[in-house]
């Protein structure tokens, strides 16, 4: 097990779900003169160890956006090495899992995965499924848009049975039918690399996630950034679009400096 220095962090204030979006393998491996791949393989090292590092911290929610739907365009090698790397990471951490009672679930539209990863991933999702220290979320083969108008259309053709009024739908119902149904939204999104976008990862479910974004490409991703990333956090005023009404000592300091 790793070890954490949380010295910085306030334990009884920690998110209870925290998204990453694990950018910057290629570059990490381009800059070494490596493959892309090369880097991709380097990367599932950051997954271990911040996998391990949520459990510790007792954090109950975690989703790696691992492949997006756009990746699909990728080189056919590149895509390739990455179900080939998947399928690997799935079978050879199976067991470490089991310790650290980690559930695995699958979001995204996971049909379009060979059916090799396919079946690896259907075989952690089934053995991993009642363990609840913590729930990974894989994020494969995933879009925002496309999971946005997945619910939309589960959502008509209910209306169109005659199952649900059009004036029925709520915020409530429209997220029961995405692919994160169940699991609370993100408090916090980490993206490495530096980019400054979300590139179609959780439309929907990021309205008032805190976002955290660090140079650090993904590959030396690990628990000191990750612990800097939850301090951030937790020194942010989350308002959720609403004013806050000033605590009694904000109020005498305002008096004062009037």
């Amino acid at each position: 097990m790793i070890e954490l220095d949380t010295s910085s962090l306030d334990l009884t204030r920690l998110p209870t779900h925290v998204a990453v979006i694990m950018d910057g393998n290629g570059r990490w491996a381009q800059r070494r003169g490596m493959s892309r791949i090369e880097g991709h393989k380097r990367g599932k090292d950051s997954v271990r160890t911040i996998v391990e590092a949520t459990r510790k911290l007792g954090i109950p929610y975690l989703s790696l956006f691992a492949f997006s739907t756009e990746n699909w365009d990728r080189p056919h090698r590149e895509v390739n090495a990455l179900m080939s790397l998947l399928r690997r990471y799935l079978r050879s951490e199976i067991d470490r899992m089991m310790h650290n009672e980690v559930r695995v679930v699958a979001i995204g539209d996971v049909a379009r995965l060979p059916s090799s990863v396919r079946a690896e991933l259907e075989t952690a999702i089934e053995r991993t499924r009642d363990n609840g220290k913590l729930t990974v979320g894989l994020c494969v083969s995933f879009g925002g848009r496309e999971d946005i108008i997945h619910a939309a259309q589960a959502l008509a053709r209910r209306v169109a049975a005659g199952e649900l009024a059009p004036d029925a739908i709520d915020e409530a119902n429209f997220s029961a039918e995405l692919g994160t149904a169940g699991i609370p939204d993100p408090d916090l999104l980490i993206r490495t690399s530096g980019e400054m976008r979300i590139s179609n990862f959780y439309l929907w479910q990021l309205a008032y996630t805190e976002i955290y974004v660090t140079e650090t490409l993904w590959p030396e991703f690990r628990e000191t950034e990750y612990v800097a990333a939850l301090a951030d956090y937790q020194r942010r005023e989350r308002r959720f679009g609403r004013v806050l009404e000033a605590s009694p000592s904000d109020k005498l300091g305002a008096a004062r400096r009037a």
